[in-house]
C-alpha cells in the first residue's frame, strides 16, 4: 500500500465530505476510494470514518491521523517544491486574506502594483470580515486587525487603528451629545456582527476599560448596512476609524465621546513560520510591510 497515496485519498474524502464527493475531485471510481480508505484503516488496525446517511465523521483516531496526514504531506510538498526549484522562483500562486474595508482600501493598491512588478506571480486576495484560518484554507499571509491569540504564527505589527463611536448630526441635533459614556443608556444603539473584534461599546477612563450599551434599536449583521443607518439617523454606531472615514470627512457622521476612547486596535501581517518560505511569499512580504506601514502613519 501507498501509504502517501492512502493519505491523500483520505484527506480529499474528509474536504469532501463524503467518499464519492471525494471520488469526484480525485476523478477516480468510488468503488477505488472506498477500498483505499478500507486498507488504510486495515493496516492501522482502527477505524478512522463513520459512514452516516449525512456523510463522514472522524472518530477521534481518525481526526489524529487527518492532522498529521495533513502536515505531513504539506512537508513533502514543500520538499518538493525546493527541490524543483519553486521556492526560489518568484512565480506561481499567492493566497492572501483581510477584512473586507480595509483590504478594498488599503490593501488592494499595494497588491495591484506588486502584480504589476511580478507578472508570472498570480495572487488570491480573500476580503472577509471572519477569521480565517491559514493552515485550513491554505492561505500564505494574513491581515489582521485587534489582539492576537497566542499560536505558533509570525506576526508583524503594521499599525494601529482607532475605535470611534459616531452618529449622525441629524440624530445629535434630535437626541443630543452624549458627553460621558454612561449617557448613552439614554441612546439609540445600532449593532451588527461584521467583523471579528468585541462587538461591545468600550470606553477609557484612567487605566480600566468599561462597556456602556446604547438601547438596542436596530441590529444588522454587515458593517455597511450598519454605517448606512448611521448615516440615516437611526442611532449610535461602533466602528473602526477606516470604516467611516469617507464619512467622517464629509460630515455625515460625526464622532462622539473621543476622550474615553480605549487604547487603538493593532494592525499585523500574519504568517506560518517555516524554514522553506518561498520567494514569492518573501517578496511580497517585502514589499506589502513597509508600504502598508507608510499608510497607516499617514
Amino acid at each position: 500500500m501507498d501509504r502517501f497515496d492512502a493519505m491523500s485519498v483520505l484527506l480529499a474524502v474528509v474536504d469532501a465530505g463524503s467518499l464519492s464527493a471525494g471520488a469526484r475531485r480525485l476523478h477516480a471510481p468510488l468503488a477505488t476510494v472506498s477500498r483505499k480508505v478500507a486498507d488504510l484503516e486495515k493496516h492501522l488496525g482502527v477505524r478512522l470514518v463513520l459512514r452516516t446517511r449525512r456523510g463522514l465523521t472522524l472518530t477521534d483516531e481518525g481526526r489524529s491521523y487527518v492532522a498529521a496526514s495533513r502536515r505531513i504531506l504539506e512537508e513533502l510538498d514543500a520538499v518538493e517544491r525546493q527541490a524543483s526549484g519553486d521556492y526560489g522562483a518568484l512565480r506561481g500562486g499567492l493566497h492572501m486574506t483581510a477584512p473586507v474595508t480595509f483590504g478594498e482600501r488599503h490593501v488592494l493598491p499595494i497588491a495591484l502594483e506588486f502584480l504589476k512588478e511580478q507578472p508570472e506571480i498570480n495572487l488570491r486576495l480573500t476580503l472577509a470580515d471572519r477569521q480565517i484560518s491559514l493552515a485550513d484554507e491554505h492561505v500564505d499571509v494574513a491581515l489582521r486587525i485587534g489582539h492576537l491569540a497566542d499560536s505558533a504564527l509570525i506576526a508583524t505589527r503594521v499599525g494601529t487603528v482607532r475605535r470611534v463611536v459616531c452618529a449622525s448630526p441629524d440624530y445629535l441635533a434630535r437626541r443630543g451629545i452624549p458627553l460621558k459614556p454612561e449617557d448613552l443608556a439614554q441612546h439609540d444603539g445600532i449593532s451588527f456582527q461584521g467583523f471579528a473584534s468585541a462587538p461591545e461599546v468600550r470606553f477609557r477612563r484612567d487605566v480600566s476599560a468599561f462597556t456602556v450599551e446604547p438601547r438596542p434599536k436596530l441590529a444588522v449583521n454587515t458593517t455597511e448596512a450598519a454605517i448606512q443607518a448611521a448615516v440615516s439617523g437611526i442611532g449610535i454606531i461602533r466602528v473602526l476609524s477606516y470604516q467611516i472615514a469617507d464619512q467622517l470627512s464629509t460630515g455625515e457622521l460625526q464622532e462622539v465621546l473621543a476622550d474615553y476612547a480605549p487604547d487603538p486596535l493593532p494592525i499585523n501581517i500574519i504568517y506560518a513560520p517555516t524554514d522553506l518560505q518561498p520567494l514569492k511569499v518573501r517578496r511580497f512580504l517585502d514589499w506589502i510591510t513597509p508600504r502598508l506601514r507608510a499608510r497607516m502613519a499617514g
